[in-house]
């Protein structure tokens, strides 16, 4: 029995390596790929920092950001994975947040009253095409000056890989991990798309918030599970509980 994973790619490497470190047999079927957007800063601001949400938007522009002196600049990323990206690209003074979007806005606002950042900085979005959340427009409802500039954008992948499309059939997947809604809708058209949509929804689908859950239960799972926080050690929780539910 397979556990399949829909990350993208490459962070999906990483999880597998994690997943089977846990004893666990592996499948991947990335639902999103990665593409970079030509990147051109026309903005003569002076960045006070940067904000990141996704650790894509930093490999996009990875050439780049030395030349045009981002790595000096303080870097608020979502979440731990994010971070980690970002000091491997040379980023020293990395503030994480909670792991999602609203904790990033909080962060920020928590670097003024820390003295990091001035009360009305102008703040570099690094951003993916598709925004599930105006965090520009909210930051820039408390004072910031945003200025938001896309990097990258996840197309979807429309087919399943073979092997997948035979464990689904065959019963032989006991669980989906999914990490965002754009991936889970992804997921679902593929699976729709290959007549595996009512086997690949009969087993547990582990979500990494109640967002990416919604989209799952909206189309007919009944097993959907839900990481206790945004991180990948708690979906890593999630599935665990699944599991045990399964064989109870």
């Amino acid at each position: 029995m397979s556990i399949l994973v829909t990350r993208p790619h490459p962070d999906n490497v990483a999880t597998a390596e994690n997943l089977r470190a846990r004893g666990h047999v592996v499948l991947l079927a990335p639902s999103l790929k990665f593409e970079p957007v030509a990147f051109h800063d026309e903005s003569e601001a002076g960045y006070g920092a940067i904000i990141v949400t996704s650790a894509n938007a930093i490999r996009a522009v990875a050439p780049q950001l030395r030349d045009l002196g981002l790595v000096e600049l303080p870097l608020f990323a979502v979440g731990e994975h994010t971070a980690a990206v970002a000091s491997e690209f040379g980023f020293t003074d990395v503030i994480v947040a909670g792991g999602d979007a609203a904790s990033l806005r909080d962060k920020v606002m928590q670097g003024v009253r820390d003295k990091v950042l001035k009360k009305k900085s102008t703040l570099l979005y690094l951003a993916g095409a598709d925004l599930s959340r105006d965090l520009g427009g909210e930051l820039g409802a408390e004072g910031f000056n945003v200025v938001t500039l896309t990097t990258y954008r996840m197309a979807p992948v429309k087919i399943l890989p073979r092997e997948v499309c035979e464990g689904f059939a065959a019963h032989g997947i006991e669980a989906v991990l999914h990490y965002s809604r754009r991936s889970a809708r992804a997921f679902l058209d593929a699976a729709r798309d290959e007549g595996v949509e009512i086997s690949a929804l009969a087993v547990p689908q582990c979500c990494l918030s109640e967002t990416v859950a919604s989209v799952l239960r909206d189309a007919g799972a009944s097993r959907v599970l839900v990481a206790a926080t945004p991180d990948e050690n708690a979906l890593f929780d999630a599935l665990e509980r699944a599991l045990r539910t399964r064989l109870a």
